[in-house]
């Protein structure tokens, strides 16, 4: 194993939503430590502009640098959509992943029909990151998004099979399902909390692509590739940053993480 081996994968997100990526890189990859920063006090991204999320990734890639870390994933969707250009830009030799492209590379691979749902926040559907991410890798696939801004603070509030919720998702997918996608890309780190629900709504014969799980596999690819990987010659570490305890930060955390949180620390900038 070489040195870096050993070093932690920094994933970092506007929320705690990123939770779900730290989940599923725990799961495809149990011997890597990872280093996670949400930036609970400034949360959400959505609502701002371009140069403040800039701004603000540039800050916290700046602080996972510090810390060593060997790889940087941006599991924030709004993030990777408008700011992922700074974030390697200051990484430099450090490879930095993030869930659009791992989405955009799974459907484009996954579809069959070139048809291809999106559902997203507001900014990441009106950035069109994804469609133009899978028009550079196909230019005759058809992209269809849509915005679906009740879906976060559902999640937030634990409704994951909740009627609401279920009458919610049948709303926001009928202008997508209605033109025959066969592939439907989570673009929100939330959504994997309701991906049995969204599933059922749109039938068996469309696939769900979690950005989460495919920016693991794009993980454990390029730790390969770069001989990077820690073999287990010690055990993981998990730490969590963020820059707000709010009130249900634990409960929602260990509700994406799928188990205890443990240590939550708290920068102040």
């Amino acid at each position: 194993m070489s040195e870096s081996g050993a070093l932690p994968i920094g994933v970092f997100d506007s929320g705690v939503g990123g939770l779900t990526v730290v989940r599923a890189l725990m799961e495809r990859l149990p011997l890597e430590s990872i280093v996670y920063f949400g930036d609970t006090a400034r949360v959400p991204y959505g609502v701002k502009s371009v140069a403040t999320i800039e701004h603000f990734s540039g800050q916290i890639t700046d602080h996972l640098l510090d810390k060593g870390v060997k790889m940087l994933i941006i599991a924030c969707n709004t993030m990777a959509a408008v700011a992922s250009h700074v974030v390697k830009e200051k990484a430099g030799a450090v490879p930095v992943l993030d869930v659009i492209d791992a989405g955009a590379r799974a459907a484009v691979a996954e579809s069959r029909s070139r048809a291809i749902g999106v559902i997203g926040t507001p900014t990441t559907v009106n950035s069109n990151a994804y469609a133009r991410r899978m028009h550079a890798l196909d230019p005759g696939v058809r992209v269809y998004s849509q915005a679906c801004p009740l879906f976060v603070p559902l999640v937030e509030e634990g409704w994951l099979e909740h009627e609401v919720t279920r009458l919610t998702a049948q709303e926001y997918l009928k202008p997508v399902l209605a033109e025959n996608v066969d592939t439907l890309v989570l673009g929100c780190t939330h959504y994997p909390l309701i991906k049995p629900l969204i599933q059922d709504v749109v039938g068996p014969d469309v696939r769900l692509v979690d950005s989460a799980i495919t920016v693991a596999e794009q993980a454990a690819r390029k730790l390969a590739e770069l001989g990077i990987a820690n073999m287990g010659e010690r055990l993981p570490t998990y730490r969590y940053t963020v820059t707000d305890i709010p009130l249900r930060f634990q409960t929602i955390g260990e509700r994406f993480l799928g188990r205890s949180l443990g240590q939550v620390e708290k920068v102040d900038w």
